[in-house]
């Protein structure tokens, strides 16, 4: 008897594969592939799937890249007043959770993901946020095409087995 594909083997499958396709289209376009492995993982981590999810993921990496320019260009206004930068950390971390109160930014560590990335990508938003939305479609097909491969192999399997 044959045993159906598990999902997660599946997922592995698409995820390998689409993760080199990745690495070579991030080099190619000039994008930061660390970057579109962490809206990969947005996408991946987001408690709704499908294209609710990717949606979801993307408002959430948007308003995280958003609060850290935010903070970033805050804090310049007066850097000799260290503890403003800190003061306004605070105020933005507290933003960042409570806007989770609206469907659209409700998946919070999308925001704190999409945040980190525009720090170490030294605010550069205009290559960080590319490469996050880059990353995150990527997510959304790796997820998607391992279940399709799955649910394959189950009607294959199940086929297979059904007595005639």
């Amino acid at each position: 008897m044959m045993r159906a594909m598990n999902i997660l083997l599946a997922i592995a499958i698409t995820t390998g594969i689409l993760s080199g396709l990745w690495g070579w289209v991030a080099v190619s376009l000039g994008l930061l592939s660390w970057a579109g492995f962490l809206g990969s993982t947005a996408y991946f981590a987001c408690p709704q799937g499908g294209l609710k999810g990717l949606l979801i993921s993307a408002c959430t990496l948007t308003s995280g890249v958003i609060w850290a320019l935010v903070i970033m260009y805050g804090s310049a206004l007066a850097p000799q007043v260290e503890i403003l930068s800190y003061i306004m950390t605070g105020v933005v971390a507290f933003l960042m959770c409570i806007q989770a109160k609206q469907l659209l930014l409700s998946f919070v560590p999308g925001t704190f993901i999409g945040a980190c990335a525009t720090f170490a990508g030294q605010g550069d938003w205009k290559i960080i946020a590319p490469s996050l939305a880059s990353g995150l479609i990527f997510g959304y097909a790796m997820k998607n095409s391992g279940l399709w491969l799955a649910a394959r192999a189950q009607k294959k399997t199940l086929t297979f087995n059904t007595p005639e």
